[in-house]
């Protein structure tokens, strides 16, 4: 029996369920009695074990699955029969003021909000566009080739020349030094090595040992002062000033591939045509940018979703996606060999990203249901298909997704997001504003 649904807040909902103990009691003398037929225990054989002696080692474990069942139950049926929509899990209290040989409850839960969802042909929406140009395919080009630089020594004649009749040390150029540094005297530790190699002009170094390297010889050596930054990763030293002494024992400088047939061939290219490879890397960037102009128009369609729909978000849905995200974070640093045995991962900082997950999530669930926007098969095969494009063999990439309904889960997640998306915009004042190449390619705008 349950009593009438009480409103605790907006969202917030209480039931009080009750049952006669004694159907309790009925219940776990049956399921023992079910129990017993198997039950084991020393000098009895199977199934002749005393009934208190199960009731001893099993009656806790069985009335408490007996509870759980009933509680479970009465509280299904209960939100069943006043239409609630019960938004995460309740929690259950037992209740002490209950009535003699009564077992009473207390369930507290949250349902799920009215979504208004304001005029979207109101809405202002910005999105982007960008081209493929010559520059950049040439560009791409350009660090295909510093992808598989050669370096050579200086001054020493190859098949690819000697690198030129300057042999100090420019940017671009491969060094190996040794070098010892010191602070008021003292050596300090970290601070010495013998055949260091680093690029110059890659940052790798700080910049005043990078500035004191160009332009030496094989063999020269420098002294100078360097200034340790204050939030430098070696806390010893952080803020602190040292006299390096470094000497120049190798220079190698970079020989790029020409942009020839084997070039092109070493980038999958069979014939080395290089029309053909060009072709590829441009059909590359494109279906890159193309991704890349759906994520930013997208993040701009939810933020406007945000701000036009009205809504309370159940607490218990951001405390769930909160714990999830938790757990996400720490599998995938796991997964990148992080050691995170005692590292915390409170919920709590998860929180704004969960509520505004759960946020949208609503809104793009009432939208979906108002509109009929459920993704259809044909649009995720359409979807499965188009990323298979990418792959040697999109038959074993139709397979993966196909295979496994979870990963077929999220293609057409994927999917109902699209035609969310293209409905907003159908809808809204759009604009469309041109961005550069390179600054949609530095975005990595997810919703």
């Amino acid at each position: 029996m349950a009593t009438a649904v009480e409103t605790l807040g907006k969202l917030e909902r209480r039931i009080t369920i009750s049952f006669p103990l004694t159907d309790v009691r009925t219940e776990v003398e049956k399921r023992l009695k079910v129990q017993a037929r198997t039950a084991k225990a020393p000098g009895f054989r199977p199934g002749k074990v005393p009934l208190k002696m199960v009731a001893a080692q099993y009656g806790y474990q069985i009335e408490t699955e007996v509870l759980n069942d009933k509680v479970g139950r009465a509280f299904n049926d209960a939100a069943n029969e006043n239409n609630l929509r019960v938004a995460g899990y309740p929690k259950i209290e037992p209740k002490e003021a209950a009535a003699e040989g009564v077992l009473a409850f207390d369930a507290t839960f949250e349902v799920y909000p009215e979504v208004v969802i304001g005029d979207l042909g109101g809405v202002a929406i910005e999105t982007v566009k960008a081209e493929v140009s010559d520059a950049e395919i040439d560009k791409t080009i350009d660090i295909l080739r510093k992808q598989r630089v050669h370096f050579h020594v200086k001054g020493e004649a190859g098949e690819h020349g000697d690198g030129g009749k300057d042999l100090s040390a420019q940017n671009g150029d491969k060094v190996t030094v040794d070098f010892v540094g010191s602070i008021d005297g003292v050596e300090f530790p970290g601070g010495k090595a013998d055949g260091y190699a680093f690029v110059l002009g890659e940052g790798r170094m700080l910049p005043e040992f990078e500035a004191a390297t160009v332009g030496l010889k094989v063999g020269e050596a420098k002294t100078f002062p360097l200034a340790f930054p204050e939030d430098y990763h070696g806390k010893d030293v952080a803020g602190k000033t040292a006299s390096f002494t470094i000497t120049l024992v190798k220079l190698e400088w970079a020989h790029l591939p020409e942009v020839d047939a084997e070039f092109a061939k070493s980038l999958g290219v069979a014939d080395g045509d290089l029309a053909k490879m060009r072709e590829d890397i441009k059909v590359n960037l494109e279906r890159e940018v193309a991704g890349r102009v759906k994520a930013r128009n997208k993040e701009s369609v939810m933020d406007a979703l945000v701000k036009v729909a009205e809504l309370d978000v159940p607490k218990s849905l951001i405390a769930q996606d909160s714990e999830r995200l938790a757990q996400m974070t720490r599998q995938d640093m796991a997964q990148r060999g992080m050691n995170i045995k005692d590292v915390p991962f409170p919920p709590e900082l998860f929180a704004e990203k969960a509520e505004r997950r759960v946020r949208l999530g609503l809104i793009l669930s009432q939208l979906v249901g108002d509109n009929k926007l459920q993704a259809t098969a044909e649009q995720v095969k359409a979807q499965v298909e188009d990323f298979a494009q990418s792959y040697e063999d999109p038959r074993e990439v139709l397979k993966y997704y196909y295979s496994d309904r979870q990963r077929l889960g999220e293609v057409e997640a994927l999917v109902l997001e699209e035609n969310v998306v293209n409905y907003v915009l159908g809808l809204s004042k759009v604009t469309s504003k041109a961005v550069a190449f390179d600054e949609l390619m530095g975005s990595n705008a997810q919703a």
